[in-house]
């Protein structure tokens, strides 16, 4: 994790400790705890970048169908084709609500960079741990179904969010308290938390 992703959290975490808005006790989670599920967590994130934020981590929780859909299949994390059709997707959308179409792939690219980072993750840790391996394969047309709706979800909320995204200061605290309020109530593990910091790095843009 950077010095800067490490700072934001410290200032989320305090800022609601602070608050007294944390009404849980999850201890935070570690490399060796199961890995989130595809299932969205009931919990919402604080603060105005909260609902987008919830999109990002259903995005990464999705990701985790992807790599159970793939893994011992031979097929490859990297899908060229796929992820342009996803970014030239994007820029269309982005430009029919108004939003600058290369900031918004800019966002998507990381989106799709972190999906990758929990899809290698997960592979290493039921390679080395077969017991873990997931036992179904989720059908992966479905998958795309769910990516494909985030992906308008997602677009809505950064049309949504333009005002306080553009002031860095504001955006930066407002992301920290979304992002650090996400880990925790999500339970995210080590993996799905190094994977948020990359998708979010675009949001302050």
């Amino acid at each position: 994790m950077g010095k800067r992703s490490r700072v934001a959290r410290g200032v989320a975490v305090t800022a609601l400790a602070v608050a007294g808005t944390m009404s849980v006790t999850a201890p935070p989670a570690t490399a060796a705890d199961p890995p989130a599920t595809g299932v969205p967590a009931p919990h919402k994130a604080f603060g105005r970048l909260g609902t987008l934020t919830d999109l990002v981590v259903e995005r990464l929780r999705v990701s985790d169908d992807v790599a159970a859909a793939k893994f011992g299949t031979g097929s490859p994390i990297d899908d060229p084709t796929r992820e342009q059709q996803v970014l030239d997707q994007v820029r269309q959308q982005a430009g029919a609500l108004g939003l600058d179409p290369e900031q918004a792939a800019a966002f998507f690219e990381d989106q799709i960079t972190a999906s990758k980072q929990v899809q290698r993750g997960l592979f290493a840790r039921w390679t080395a741990h077969p017991g873990e391996a997931p036992t179904t394969r989720p059908d992966l047309g479905e998958i795309r179904t769910r990516l494909d709706r985030l992906t308008t979800d997602l677009l809505g909320q950064l049309k949504s969010t333009v005002d306080v995204r553009a002031k860095r200061t504001a955006c930066t605290v407002q992301l920290a308290v979304a992002t650090g309020s996400a880990v925790v109530l999500g339970r995210l593990d080590a993996l799905h938390r190094e994977a948020l910091d990359t998708a979010v790095q675009s949001v302050c843009a």
